[in-house]
């Protein structure tokens, strides 16, 4: 290498040192116009995930509460603190709870009261149970073939064999009530 091209290879090396200063003073230039700006951002990043974490524990915390209280009911129905434990941590589970003891003591006010629930299931399943045991079934979305075979059922008892019939046969064959409803058909629907 001659002396020529190790100047300009110097040369090349310091304009590099130039630009990488030259960006350091921009950065620091930079850093002190906009540097609440960023330490802000950096804190509300921390606080966030600080939240974030808090909430999911607190969560988790009320859903190991409500799961303990879910046990305690299962043995003891009758426990007021489990009760008021599963009502305040997890609603959702506590509607779950009452639906069952309802169902099981076929007590129709709960039944009723559960009906209006936000939750589309439980109030379906509610306004199903309750009117089954008022022996007056309604329409259900979860039930809609078991409530035409019971419409289907009490029509016949009332000797309307016509709208029985019609009823047992919108039972789909898909479904598990259609052998049930072509044995009713059959075995006791004559034909006119």
């Amino acid at each position: 290498m001659n002396l020529a091209d190790a100047g300009k290879e110097i040369k090349k090396e310091l304009s590099n040192d130039e630009k990488v200063l030259e960006n350091v003073f921009k950065l620091e230039t930079y850093y002190k116009k906009y540097k609440y700006l960023l330490w802000a951002l950096v804190i509300g990043i921390i606080v966030f995930f600080l939240g974030r974490a808090y909430m999911q524990s607190a969560h988790e915390s009320n859903l190991s509460e409500a799961n303990e209280a879910f046990l305690t009911l299962q043995t003891k129905a009758d426990d007021a603190q489990a009760l008021a434990t599963l009502k305040d941590k997890n609603p959702k589970l506590f509607e779950l709870f009452n639906y069952t003891q309802a169902v099981k003591n076929e007590n129709i006010t709960v039944l009723k009261d559960l009906s209006t629930s936000k939750n589309k299931v439980i109030a379906d399943a509610s306004s199903y149970v309750s009117s089954v045991l008022e022996k007056a079934p309604k329409d259900s979305k979860l039930y809609a073939e078991l409530t035409l075979f019971q419409k289907a059922y009490l029509d016949i008892k009332t000797g309307d064999i016509k709208s029985a019939k019609q009823k047992l046969d919108l039972i789909e064959e898909d479904t598990p009530l259609y052998m049930l409803a072509s044995l009713l058909k059959h075995s006791t629907i004559k034909e006119k």
